[in-house]
């Protein structure tokens, strides 16, 4: 099996579950308006993850995992 072929992992801390979201945020402090971040997120960790980066004041949202970009690619 190739790393392409492997399931997409959440990130929460200690978590191996399959992702079903995508959190796409940015540091504006460090970052401008085209920049992403992008957190993988299980189903039991997607308000989690969300909540961890929007009480920080964090431009924060929700995106299916096929409107991740290539890397590289500008998000629409």
């Amino acid at each position: 099996m190739s790393p392409a072929d492997e399931p997409l992992v959440c990130s929460a801390k200690g978590c191996r579950r399959t992702a079903v979201r995508a959190v796409v945020w940015r540091n504006p402090r460090l970052h401008d308006e085209t920049r992403r971040k992008v957190w993988l997120a299980c189903e039991e960790h997607t308000s989690t993850l969300h909540e961890h980066l929007s009480v920080r004041g964090f431009p924060v949202r929700l995106a299916e995992l096929d409107a991740i970009p290539p890397e590289g690619q500008p998000w629409a």
